[in-house]
């Protein structure tokens, strides 16, 4: 059982669209449920969902079922449960639907196994944002949030939570030889004596890099040269400010 809300007074549009975009940036689980076609498509099925301005869109392989709908232009529900915050809070209780058609804007070549990927954007029509009500309890209805598309699509959430939260995850996960490598070179320490790097939180505006060594805990806030726009100027901010800034 649900409950929602179009208008109601208490609700600021452009909130629940920058916790929407977040969600879609940073997503938990997705499903894909496609006209014409009996099984969902889940992340087993190689999605590769991502948030561009606002649109979904999947990187996937030329022969999947989201290649082969949009190429009739079919329509498509997609399902995407909050990955936002540490696991168990209160965020990850969000579920975003999000209705459209599904529509080819590109492909691109993957080198590593020589295939081409189509690029499938889902066209919207429809954006709802699903939130457990307070105190959480058995048969409390959700309340159900209609996301407005023009606030949904607007460049002030082109660089949000969801974004900085996967590029943070995604830092500390996959390149943590890259830091520590800048944190030995920017304050002298050998990399042997380095016990743990991490950023522990990321804004355009800043970053904070935490690291240990023989001498204890150190944590240092580096402020950008400027105040980063979108991902790829978010991605040079950060590279520039941990060489400036560290050393």
């Amino acid at each position: 059982m649900t409950t929602t809300d179009h208008h109601s007074p208490d609700v600021d549009p452009r909130l629940v669209a920058a916790d929407a975009r977040s969600i879609l940036a940073c997503p938990s689980t997705v499903s894909l449920v496609i006209e014409g076609e009996e099984h969902a498509v889940g992340e087993d099925d190689e999605l590769g969902l991502s948030d561009h301005r606002g649109t979904p869109t999947f990187l996937c392989p030329a022969n999947s079922p989201v290649a082969r709908a949009a190429a009739d232009n079919r329509s498509a529900l997609l399902t995407v449960t909050s990955g936002l915050g540490p696991r168990g809070g209160r965020e990850r209780g969000d579920t975003l639907t999000l209705a459209g058609r599904l529509e080819r804007t590109g492909a691109q070549h993957c080198d590593c196994c020589d295939t081409i990927r189509h690029v499938v954007s889902l066209n919207l029509n429809f954006v709802l944002l699903a939130r457990p009500q307070e105190p959480v309890s058995p048969g409390v209805p959700d309340r159900q949030l209609r996301v407005p598309l023009e606030e949904f699509r607007s460049r002030a959430h082109h660089l949000n939570r969801g974004h900085l939260q996967r590029s943070v995850e995604h830092a500390n996960d996959c390149h943590q030889e890259e830091l520590r490598q800048a944190v030995g070179t920017g304050t002298g320490t050998r990399a042997g004596d380095l016990g743990g790097v991490r950023i522990a939180r990321l804004t355009p505006s800043d970053v904070v890099i935490q690291w240990v060594d023989d001498s204890g805990a150190h944590e240092r806030v580096i402020a950008f040269a400027r105040t980063a726009r979108d991902l790829s100027e978010l991605g040079d901010m950060l590279r520039r400010g941990l060489h400036a800034g560290l050393c």
